[in-house]
């Protein structure tokens, strides 16, 4: 059992997602750095898709009555329990009765906290995953408040004792070209990687608003059509948007280039005011892009052994 003593600014049940519900509108969701949740499962041996707490640039204040194992990876976040540091990226025992205090993010902007046996709240359409926009899964649908009482389950595997570090945002994001790529004038397609953009305080898991050039589009009126997260939509003004990972699942915004799958991670530790270049790719490039992201999660998990 976990005791919220304090809640942090949000703090949320998240697995790796529902997929398969997209035509009844609802997104896939799910953590929104997919690396740092896996990660910080393997190091207390949990299977990569067990459920864990995403907390939102500050922590909450834990308690734990029977004690548990625990790790936090993602963004580097000021953690201590009962008054002693707990280094990120790293398994932790905590004794019975014992607090976990998680202050500010010093890097990045999402944490991600695994518990051995998972968090175990009721799943709805087979994902624990909160979803904030429609008020379920998760933890009755919503961010954690003080005096919630989380289960979890058994324990499983022996977890890994090594450390690994918040590895930051590559840069550039790699993009593939959107559909309507060829309604841009040439302009926004060179200011697109030539340019750098800013991230504006409106973030959530919607979606991150993004400032600088403006990208002219010059093609026509488009039907709605679907998106994903990851694609980098252009309204009216000219200011991107990138979907985020409860985006809507159909837009009528041209969409002028995607994320690949492999940097949405890097996406989500983006905070306000951060700087961010695009880079397009092949599909041959996205495609070794995701095998090496795969190796290199694995890599890292041996070397933590």
């Amino acid at each position: 059992m976990i005791e919220v003593v304090k809640a942090g600014m949000q703090d949320l049940v998240m697995d790796l997602g529902r997929p398969g519900y997209r035509a009844q509108g609802v997104p896939e969701g799910g953590a929104a750095d997919v690396e740092a949740m896996i990660l910080a499962n393997r190091l207390v041996g949990n299977p990569d898709r067990a459920a864990v707490l995403e907390l939102l640039l500050r922590g909450p204040t834990l308690r734990f009555p029977g004690g548990g194992r625990v790790a936090l990876t993602g963004a580097e976040m000021q953690a201590r329990c009962n008054g002693k540091p707990m280094p990120c990226g790293r398994t932790l025992e905590i004794p019975p009765g014992g607090e976990l205090e998680m202050g500010q993010a010093s890097k990045g902007l999402r944490g991600y906290l695994a518990v051995a046996g998972g968090i175990d709240s009721q799943p709805v359409l087979g994902s624990r995953a909160t979803f904030l926009p429609s008020g379920f899964g998760g933890w009755q649908g919503r961010a954690l408040r003080a005096d919630d009482r989380l289960p979890f389950g058994v324990a499983g595997g022996h977890g890994k004792k090594g450390v690994i570090s918040f590895a930051g945002c590559k840069a550039p994001l790699r993009i593939l070209p959107g559909p309507q790529l060829a309604g841009f004038a040439d302009a926004a397609l060179k200011a697109l990687t030539a340019d750098a953009f800013n991230v504006s305080t409106d973030v959530n898991r919607l979606g991150l608003r993004l400032t600088g050039p403006a990208l002219g589009y010059q093609g026509g009126a488009l039907p709605s059509q679907a998106v994903l997260p990851g694609a980098i939509q252009v309204p009216p003004d000219g200011q991107p948007i990138v979907l985020g990972w409860d985006g809507p699942v159909t837009g009528g915004y041209p969409v002028i280039a995607a994320i690949i799958a492999a940097d949405l991670s890097c996406l989500a530790q983006l905070r306000p005011d951060n700087h961010l270049r695009f880079s397009f790719v092949t599909l041959e490039e996205a495609h070794a892009a995701w095998r090496k992201r795969q190796q290199d999660m694995d890599e890292a998990i041996a070397w933590a052994a």
